[in-house]
């Protein structure tokens, strides 16, 4: 059986869009710190490629977390984290829950840049910037730590600011 988080493909080539725009938004904070390694913004290009239909899941499955992989180039917190966001949003053709994982990195690299502020305005983008039809795949989600077959389940993205990030989203999403 096919874990809940996985969504159908059509509904993952609509967040995965969606992901790509909120990886990209902090893609800035990596190459600042790491200009010569591609792999965040690679990663970004597949998941909008995906999006758009160019590329198939099972080629994506393949690379999907090497963008993260580049975390390790950064020096920084924010830039670690503008990695990962990347690293999610190309993890979405194999996985939807992944979008909210892009989310929440973005989310964290933006809180990280700018404290006190930068979360907060992540976030309003993120939900002004997920239309309903991005909205309604989000909602077939299963809420963070409901289900353990993916990456809404134990993990990273289930505690800390992650998680924080990730249970307001799905409070505003399914209530907007």
């Amino acid at each position: 059986m096919t874990s809940p988080q996985a969504l159908d493909e059509a509904d993952r080539r609509l967040v995965a869009a969606w992901a790509a725009d909120c990886a990209e938004r902090v893609l800035a904070l990596f190459e600042a710190e790491a200009p010569d390694d591609g792999r965040p913004r690679d990663g970004i290009d597949r998941a909008r490629r995906f999006a758009s239909g160019e590329l198939d899941t099972p080629g994506q499955i393949r690379d999907r977390f090497v963008a993260g992989r580049a975390a390790h180039a950064a020096s920084s917190d924010a830039g670690r984290a503008a990695a990962r966001a990347a690293g999610q949003a190309s993890g979405v053709a194999h996985m939807g829950a992944h979008a909210l994982g892009a989310a929440a990195y973005a989310a964290r690299a933006a809180e990280l840049a700018a404290p006190g502020a930068g979360g907060d305005e992540e976030f309003a983008w993120q939900l002004a910037h997920a239309g309903e039809p991005v909205r309604a795949a989000l909602r077939r989600l299963p809420l963070l730590g409901e289900d353990t077959s993916g990456p809404l389940g134990p993990g990273l993205l289930a505690s800390g600011a992650l998680g924080a990030h990730i249970e307001r989203l799905q409070s505003a999403i399914r209530t907007t």
